[in-house]
């Protein structure tokens, strides 16, 4: 084979199992990076314990006839056994979807819709269709009971943009029961907002505010001659615009500020020194116009004034680069001379005997060495977990992201006033497949998700993958030479991975002056910004009464009468404290100086054999940040649970989110304004939510280019038994090691292995890779014909990449 190394045959049985491998790979886990960080915290720290069914693929594949070698089992996963027939959490399929649709379109409802399409800013039309999850109290009476008659009604969210309406406004229903029947009714979604209506100004997101002709020809017309002198180009061939964002403060207006780049691969790498400002208020885009322009740090009214300006010389220019200039630098195409030995492909994981997790595909059910959990999907965060137990005992009910805050800095008008809010684009939307092998693992078993958009439905059939790897490190190791104690647990984890890239993410840059320091080469410039994504991590331990502990570490000096008098009569010593948090206003909170300290949710009237409450911590991982620009006008209240490293407060109904879609344009009127939750209830022994941050401060270096690496751009943190077990669990497991004495010096350890011994098969070969587009869908539930790469751009890269169409 190519490179120098080749595959191991095994005869005719290996290339009959080549040949016979099929679609077990079914489809693709932050945060997001996100609920993929969050499950890690707890595959670390995940107890281990037999699974049912490991046993009989381990013997069977350990057989050897000679001194041939057997092909491993096929990697396909064994079926799960959720703790109950239906998954609660579960997104709506496109046939329920295209029900609630032509429903709504039913005149009876007198809604009065025009199809997406089709529709325009003064219309109304059916913004979005997703899930609602059933209130918590149903869920947990019909996992207790699992009676028919308990399972929870089942209801879809709908978001409908009043254009037409004389105040126009946009508004979320409550559609339901489903499925649609003479039952089903809809009412407006308002106890979960403190607004009764989200202004139009305020609307979800649609590329043609800004693709309109009308206000397409107002700014572009009258500068086509500057364009092409002061920037190398023009909107209709190699120049491309992005927005910056919010659009909105209180919702009375929508404005965006629009930034030239060069229309090549990584363009957001190649910033051009032109800003206009455009005003999309309201519902008639003849309205629409330009207020400003801003060239070199120059300010205009008026096109009129800048292409004066332009004309009599008074324009201070920028020197305009080479059109010969090598641009190669923001692309992915390798370089350099390739690296010793990299001819070789690295090592890759496999399961000789067989996943040792199983999965039920169509409820979205996963376990594992004793743990089980639903999955969800949404749109507005993607990957969700839920129910997560161990022994069928429920440690999480709910694991969810719930925004994800971008914040500039800038010297331009672009980068100072962008702070992205991704719920609003659509981090669920913008997960796309995952590429096999690269993304995760060859054995990684993938499972579908679909979304709904303005424009249909789109299913992705690797949305999110489910392995199991080495850790490379034991979970426990210890040295010791009485008997049972010199031994180690080997260190597996579980990982549920699902990635969203929403825009492209991308390092926004700018164009560089004499007060900044630029690339060397490119004469751009990385803008600073923070990263904080924020999660829901509804614990229950052992049961739904929480409270809050807070645990603190400082020092003492301590007196004692034994002491020696060459050492002096006192000793400097750490010292623990422990109180509860007994207010929601006090657990607003922040990591400790030095990390001297914690936090965990305990119930205190559940002890393990000990005597001791048992808990759960909640402990920083890599990167445990909050933000660090606190009240600016752009996230003055719409993201104010980014001010803490974690919060904590009374479970509610009305209160699901710490964010919304919403919440991004109107930072000065926020339908949800998280500062709410917080209103001096009690939360001593009551069912609790704990909102943590995860994030990073991300200073731009050179090594960005061209494109910010995932082992930097990380952070985590981790959910941790304290005393809620008798023992450390992981000494359950067999795949470990006790070592045991030597009868006679030098001779070597015998040792006890439970069994477990290294499985000698030849795995199958991985797969070929293949990357196919989403299947995607037309609103009555039609496939749709397959995209064009250009509207494959324009859906990926949203208001990042904006080509105008003249």
């Amino acid at each position: 084979m190519a490179g120098g190394y080749e595959r191991l045959k095994s005869g005719d049985e290996a290339q009959s199992l080549k040949s016979n491998r099929t679609t077990r790979r079914v489809a693709i886990g932050l945060f997001m990076l996100l609920a993929l960080i969050t499950l890690s915290i707890l595959r670390v720290h995940m107890p281990l314990s037999a699974d049912l069914g490991a046993q009989d693929i381990y013997t069977s594949n350990t057989t050897h006839d000679g001194d041939s070698v057997k092909a491993c089992a096929p990697i396909a996963p064994l079926g799960a056994r959720p703790p109950a027939p239906i998954n609660p959490w579960a997104s709506l399929t496109i046939k329920q979807t295209v029900q609630i649709q032509k429903w709504l379109e039913e005149p009876a409802q007198g809604l009065n819709l025009t199809r997406q399409d089709i529709s325009q800013p003064s219309d109304n039309h059916i913004f979005m269709i997703e899930a609602y999850y059933p209130p918590k109290s149903s869920i947990l009476n019909y996992f207790s009971s699992l009676s028919s008659s308990d399972i929870p009604r089942k209801y879809a969210r709908v978001t409908i943009h009043h254009g037409s309406a004389l105040e126009p406004v946009v508004k979320d229903y409550l559609v339901g029961p489903l499925p649609i029947g003479s039952s089903t009714r809809m009412e407006p979604l308002t106890e979960i907002y403190h607004l009764d209506a989200i202004p139009h100004n305020a609307r979800g997101y649609d590329t043609r505010d800004w693709t309109s002709p009308k206000i397409i020809d107002k700014m572009t017309a009258p500068l086509m001659e500057a364009y092409k002198e002061l920037l190398g180009g023009t909107p209709k061939d190699t120049l491309i615009t992005s927005g910056s964002g919010p659009f909105s403060f209180d919702g009375s207006f929508r404005r965006l500020w629009l930034g030239w780049r060069r229309n090549t691969p990584g363009f957001f790498l190649h910033p051009l020194n032109l800003y206009q400002y455009i005003d999309l208020s309201g519902t008639d885009p003849s309205q629409w116009d330009q207020l400003k322009i801003v060239y070199n740090h120059q300010v205009f009214d008026t096109s009129e004034s800048f292409m004066e300006a332009f004309h009599n010389g008074s324009l201070k220019r920028v020197p305009l680069a080479s059109p010969d200039a090598d641009l190669s630098y923001s692309t992915r195409k390798r370089i350099g001379a390739q690296r010793d030995l990299d001819h070789l492909p690295g090592p890759r994981a496999v399961s000789f005997a067989g996943l040792r997790f199983r999965v039920d595909r169509d409820l979205q059910y996963v376990s594992w060495m004793g743990w089980g959990m639903y999955l969800g999907f949404d749109r507005d965060m993607g990957l969700s977990l839920w129910d997560i137990n161990f022994r069928n005992e429920r440690i999480v009910y709910e694991l969810r992201p719930q925004e994800a805050l971008a914040q500039y800095a800038g010297n331009d008008p672009f980068q100072s006033t962008t702070a992205w809010l991704d719920r609003y684009f659509g981090m669920g939307q913008s997960v796309r497949d995952m590429l096999p092998g690269y993304d995760c693992p060859h054995e990684a078993i993938y499972l579908p998700a679909t979304t709904y958009s303005v424009a249909g439905m789109t299913t992705r059939e690797r949305a999110i993958c489910v392995f199991e790897h080495d850790s490379g490190r034991p979970l426990t190791r210890h040295l010791g030479f009485e008997e049972n104690e010199f031994g180690a647990v080997k260190g597996y984890q579980l990982v549920i991975r699902s990635i969203s890239t929403v825009g492209k993410y991308v390092i926004l840059s700018h164009t560089c002056d004499d007060t900044e320091i630029c690339h060397p080469s490119y004469d751009y410039l990385g803008s600073l910004h923070d990263h904080v994504i924020n999660f829901k991590v509804d614990l229950d331990v052992a049961g739904t009464a929480n409270s809050l502990l807070k645990t603190t570490l400082s020092q003492e000096v301590v007196t004692q009468p034994w002491y020696e008098d060459d050492w002096g009569d006192q000793v400097i010593q750490q010292v623990v404290m422990r109180n509860y948090i007994s207010n929601e206003d006090d657990a607003l909170l922040k990591f400790p100086a030095n990390f001297q300290g914690g936090y965990s949710i305990v119930n205190r009237e559940e002890s393990n054999k000990w005597g001791t409450p048992r808990g759960y911590a909640i402990h920083p991982g890599y990167s445990p940040i909050h933000n660090s620009a606190v009240g600016s006008k752009r996230v003055l209240k719409n993201a104010n649970w980014a001010r803490y490293n974690l919060a904590v407060s009374r479970r509610k109904e009305t209160e699901p989110c710490s964010s919304s879609m919403w919440n991004f344009n109107l930072p000065g009127a926020p339908p949800v304004d998280f500062h709410k939750f917080f209103d001096g209830e009690n939360i001593t022994q009551e069912d609790l939510v704990a909102w943590v941050n995860v994030g990073m401060h991300h200073l731009p270096q050179s090594e960005d280019a061209p494109n910010t690496r995932t082992n930097t751009a990380a952070s985590s943190f981790f959910l941790t038994p304290v005393n809620y077990f008798d023992y450390d669990v992981s000494i359950e497991s067999t795949n470990a090691v006790l070592l045991k004495n030597p009868e006679k010096p030098g001779d070597p350890f015998t040792y006890d292995d439970y069994g477990v011994r290294p499985v000698h098969c030849v795995p199958e070969p991985p797969s070929s890779f293949e990357y196919y587009p989403a299947k995607t869908f037309d609103v009555d539930g039609n496939p749709a014909p397959a995209s064009s790469i250009e509207d494959m751009r324009k859906a990926s890269e949203l208001y990042h990449r904006i080509k105008l169409d003249f």
